[in-house]
């Protein structure tokens, strides 16, 4: 029997997403979630410690046909979400994707048209809305400090050469306009909604029929410009938020270090400081006061916690509370990507 009042969760997938986004902080909210099953194509040994009390099988259906599973999170390849969302949707299972979401608008819709049909939910991981940076900036602006803000710079940045120097060919679900502005557009449409127009600058630097490994997006807002920027060519990294006003500026250089504690195995459970900026990693605020009068001043992080996005699910599932990734905005996100995606159809 499943303990009562909490959500029970089953995981298609055990590599690193499940391993590294997903169970350590679920493993914090053990009162209100529970992991009861993990499936994976291939039972073997990854590399990833095995729970106790989970079960781990290759048996889909063992997992899918289980009444106690409330829903179905997929970590699987990108490629694969499309077809193994449908499979937990027909199942009557509520359904969880990773990001991308799905590769196409038409796919998207098809499972949003089928989530309805089944009486269930489909929502995506949109984990990043927990950024420290993010919330950071976020509290900001709206402290209305910095007055009317005009342009908002956000970046995500990398030096990884070695990644599209190694793919030779063009595929739309490994495009980094797929796998890395799913997290930063998605962070606008939740903070601004649904922008006037976009404006699309994506490219292979590597030559035509190679991998996208660059984007420069411009979302547009009435009196805001919203830039959205990434790449895998920058040795020194820009700011992760620049956010400028008719009185002054913010500007948080270092990206949320949650990723970079996971990536070390400094997880959150039984380490109260998990993530958290020290002050050289504040960002910096200049404005001018109502007096004119000049200020510079650090700006303390707020706490990120990607857990957050399970608190909300459990939120909704158990409780009836509004969804906190909204079909609306999963579509406007797919339509934006997959626009930017065509733009670099077109130039090969």
């Amino acid at each position: 029997m499943a303990e009562q009042g909490k959500l029970v969760l089953g995981f298609i997938g055990n590599g690193k997403s499940t391993n590294r986004y997903h169970l350590p902080f679920i493993l914090t909210r053990q009162d209100i979630i529970k992991v009861k099953t993990i499936y994976q194509r291939t039972l073997r040994d990854n590399g990833w410690a095995r729970l106790p009390d989970v079960t781990y099988t290759d048996d889909l259906d063992k997992l899918l046909s289980d009444p106690e599973i409330d829903a179905v999170v997929i970590t699987t390849p990108s490629a694969a979400h499309y077809e193994m969302a449908g499979k937990v949707l027909s199942a009557g299972k509520n359904c969880v994707v990773e990001k991308p979401f799905a590769t196409s608008v038409e796919e998207a819709a098809q499972l949003f048209k089928l989530a309805r049909e089944k009486g269930v939910m489909v929502q995506c991981y949109q984990n990043r809305r927990f950024d420290s940076d993010f919330l950071t900036a976020q509290k900001v602006m709206a402290s209305g400090i910095l007055g009317e803000v005009y342009e908002i710079n956000m970046h995500y940045d990398y030096y990884r050469a070695y990644v599209p120097e190694q793919e030779k060919s063009y595929r739309r679900e490994n495009a980094f306009i797929y796998t890395h502005a799913c997290h930063t557009v998605d962070q606008v449409l939740s903070w601004l909604g649904k922008p006037q127009d976009c404006h699309y600058d994506v490219r292979q630097l590597l030559g035509k029929g190679r991998m996208n490994d660059y984007f420069d997006l411009d979302l547009l807002y009435p009196g805001l410009k919203v830039s959205v920027k990434s790449s895998y060519f920058r040795a020194k990294a820009r700011p992760s938020f620049e956010l400028y006003g008719r009185r002054g500026v913010f500007i948080k250089q270092e990206q949320d270090r949650q990723e970079a504690d996971l990536k070390k195995f400094y997880l959150p459970e039984g380490h109260d400081d998990f993530g958290m900026d020290m002050p050289e990693n504040y960002g910096t605020l200049i404005y001018y006061d109502e007096a004119g009068v000049y200020h510079e001043e650090k700006v303390p992080s707020e706490r990120g916690d990607y857990g957050r996005y399970y608190d909300a699910l459990y939120a909704t599932i158990m409780q009836g509370a509004p969804r906190l990734v909204t079909e609306e905005q999963t579509m406007e996100q797919m339509r934006i990507l997959e626009t930017a995606g065509q733009e670099l159809m077109n130039q090969n």
